[in-house]
């Protein structure tokens, strides 16, 4: 193929998730390394899908996106572009992806983590993976990776947004003073020593947020943190409602910054198991719409992979 129709191939990187009750423990299995996961904690696991859909919406909203995302990239250069799906621990695995858009030939491949903040724990572990599978296809095709956009302006403006239009789920004679608590996903503490990016990022993501929200109250807080037996980033999640309940707070408003999409961390860590936990301390909690495939994440997307092709042209 002349090197002018070969398209550049754009491979959006994310976590996975089960697509059915029953690959919960494969899924899992993956998580853990291959190591077998005890079935009290598959079960458990389980029961949060259960709860919320029998499956992680979190890989249809990926492709959703990627097909968005190439109709927006295409609209003034015909089918330059082709956009991908890889998954770090399930279906479509990067691998599987990375063979299938080689065999389309790819000029280059720009790799973009549909994550905004970088982690080596996260983000850097879906680089590793497709050099993993370059290496085994022994592929000579180039291969760039967009690095962080927590602060990307249509990012940042886009959450704002969403705050503004989730305040509205409270009645409005108490809206102005609804405070806003930020999460992100929290990673073991031992990142810090290593002086990964990520603490830093999350709350770059969180200050640029904030400064479009005027004298909003805000708080911030790690959510989720594993099970691994070792120390995670905080204050918990708990811990802050429990102190906004302490200070008098009867209403929260929760916007989880770490996250595009929703799965099981949305949909059960704050929808059920927080709400509920919220509600026993007498606080209404409310959560943000993700961004998941909306047009203001689909216009971040071509704008953070615009900036990031223009970085790789040579100047004059």
């Amino acid at each position: 193929m002349p090197e002018s129709q070969r398209p550049i191939a754009i491979l959006l990187m994310a976590m996975g998730g089960p697509d059915s009750l029953e690959n919960v423990e494969p899924f899992l299995l993956d998580v853990r390394g291959g190591r077998p996961t005890p079935p009290e904690l598959v079960e458990e696991i389980r029961k949060r899908y259960r709860a919320t859909g029998g499956k992680s919406p979190a890989v249809g909203i990926s492709k959703d996106v990627a097909i968005k995302l190439e109709q927006r990239l295409n609209e003034t250069c015909g089918e330059r572009y082709r956009v991908y799906v890889g998954l770090r621990h399930w279906h479509p695995f990067i691998k599987e992806t990375y063979v299938e858009l080689l065999g389309d030939s790819p000029e280059q491949i720009i790799g973009l983590c549909l994550a905004p903040q970088q982690s080596s724990l996260s983000t850097g572990a879906y680089r590793r993976k497709v050099e993993e599978a370059r290496s085994a296809l022994q592929s000579t095709c180039p291969v760039s990776y967009v690095g962080s956009w927590h602060r990307h302006p249509g990012l940042v403006a886009a959450i704002a947004e969403n705050i503004r239009q989730s305040l509205l789920k409270f009645p409005a004679d108490v809206r102005a003073t609804v405070p806003v608590l930020f999460t992100a996903h929290s990673l073991p503490e031992r990142i810090v020593a290593m002086k990964d990016p990520y603490p830093n990022e999350v709350k770059g993501t969180v200050t640029a947020v904030t400064a479009l929200l005027g004298d909003r109250t805000t708080y911030f807080a790690y959510q989720s943190q594993g099970r691994s037996g070792e120390s995670w980033l905080g204050p918990t999640v708990e811990s802050v409602v429990e102190e906004l309940a302490r200070n008098g707070h009867r209403q929260v408003l929760v916007a989880p910054i770490g996250f595009l999409c929703d799965h099981v961390e949305t949909l059960y860590d704050i929808d059920i198991e927080l709400k509920q936990f919220a509600s026993g301390l007498g606080l209404q909690l409310e959560r943000i719409a993700m961004l998941n495939d909306s047009d203001a994440l689909i216009d971040t997307l071509a704008s953070v992979l615009a900036s990031h092709e223009s970085s790789l042209c040579p100047t004059s």
